[in-house]
């Protein structure tokens, strides 16, 4: 675990780099938008997390149920996600970068030593896995930031994109699928064992408890709907047909005014289309997966093509049988699943992390291309409103 931890926090400070590269150092020259946060504060609130947590051995996440003070003086009052609302957030007197980069260094060195004293026992692991969970969240944020704000990558991390496959997953306990219709993997359906393992290991609050599921038989396509897929969609009228659209899809469409997917651009003959990826101009390959749709964009191609979402339970069953045709990993997928909590869930001690979002956010599944491998799994829930469109997200159908 040290070893990524190591690699999680070297990760964090290359996205701040570039960022501040791009003129993003500083709260005051960043855009006050929604969907992303000052990097400065990202920098700082990721080590406060991990000083939270792990050195101050708090017992939840609300004010005063942690041990002693921050190493910075007003770092509670900084860097506390719960009690420093968003909008706040471009208006506090943070530390310059550079002393805000040896807090850094000097939390992880911390952990890093009371971490080799350890036992190797779950709950003794647990802060240590939570904290390097939620910067390699942070860090998956911080590419959004760069594609949202138009500005380079890590130079490591060059070409981003690329088509990156899951880690092996656990096959399901029941159902073999076959093939079905050209691109679609049937199932029959039957009983497997949805949320995490409680035995072992790290899980979040909102994969428990782990309890027997039963799915109907379903067909779901092997791949994710495609770019030249989609230009079908959109060239039979998709975006002006209302008739493809939810209630809440048309009035999100009117407030966007939106035509295309967020970063496609018309080529300049007007006959084509390219996108723009972290800022530059790149071609729009037809094989690869739509990437940056809405869940209401998802839903009106599903509309327009006869198909559906599937449920996050059939994703779930289809992704653990192992099939190799069932192709995850490059985009977090919508599913047709509200974010419920599952039945016997508790929070955890960070308790604002699912709670507060039930019933107000849609699940999406698998994983990015820009997902650390320790995060991707098949059970894992990512959960966002149904508008946003500035994250990694495509989707794939199934039959009606």
């Amino acid at each position: 675990m040290g070893a990524g931890m190591r690699a999680a926090r070297h990760y964090t400070l290359a996205l701040f780099d570039a960022l501040a590269a791009a003129g993003y150092d500083a709260p005051e020259r960043v855009p006050r938008l929604p969907i992303v946060n000052p990097p400065l504060w990202e920098l700082g609130h990721v080590a406060w997390f991990g000083e939270w947590f792990v050195l101050r051995e708090a017992s939840g996440s609300h004010p005063g149920e942690a041990l002693g003070n921050s190493l910075l003086a007003r770092g509670d009052d900084w860097f506390d996600s719960n009690t420093v609302p968003h909008r706040a957030r471009w208006t506090l007197d943070l530390p310059a970068p550079g002393a805000l980069k040896t807090y850094c260094r000097e939390v992880q060195d911390r952990m890093l030593d009371r971490l080799a004293r350890e036992q190797d026992l779950d709950d003794a692991l647990y802060p240590y896995r939570l904290a390097l969970a939620h910067e390699d969240m942070h860090g998956e944020a911080s590419l959004y930031t760069l594609q949202t704000l138009g500005a380079a990558p890590p130079a490591a991390l060059a070409p981003i994109g690329q088509d990156l496959l899951p880690a092996a997953v656990t096959p399901a306990q029941s159902g073999d699928g076959t093939d079905a219709a050209a691109g679609d993997i049937a199932f029959d359906g039957g009983v497997f064992l949805l949320g995490g393992d409680q035995a072992r290991g790290f899980v979040f609050d909102n994969e428990r408890r782990a309890a027997p599921c039963r799915v109907a038989p379903f067909a779901i396509a092997a791949d994710l709907v495609s770019n030249a897929d989609y230009l079908e969609f959109m060239r039979c009228g998709g975006y002006q047909n209302a008739r493809y659209w939810s209630e809440a899809g048309r009035a999100w469409l009117m407030g966007q005014e939106r035509s295309a997917p967020r970063y496609w651009r018309r080529d300049g003959d007007g006959g084509g289309w390219h996108e723009l990826r972290f800022g530059r101009r790149s071609a729009l390959d037809p094989a690869e997966p739509v990437r940056h749709v809405s869940l209401h964009e998802a839903e009106a191609y599903c509309s327009w093509a006869g198909r559906r979402l599937p449920l996050e339970t059939e994703w779930e069953y289809a992704a653990a049988a192992g099939r190799p045709e069932f192709r995850w990993g490059r985009l977090w997928e919508w599913s047709a699943s509200p974010f419920l909590p599952y039945e016997g869930f508790g929070a955890d001690r960070y308790r604002e992390y699912s709670q507060p979002w039930f019933g107000t956010r849609q699940v999406l599944r698998g994983a990015s291309f820009a997902t650390p491998a320790r995060l991707r799994s098949p059970r894992f829930r990512n959960f966002f409103t149904p508008g946003r469109d500035d994250i990694f997200s495509g989707f794939r159908t199934c039959a009606p």
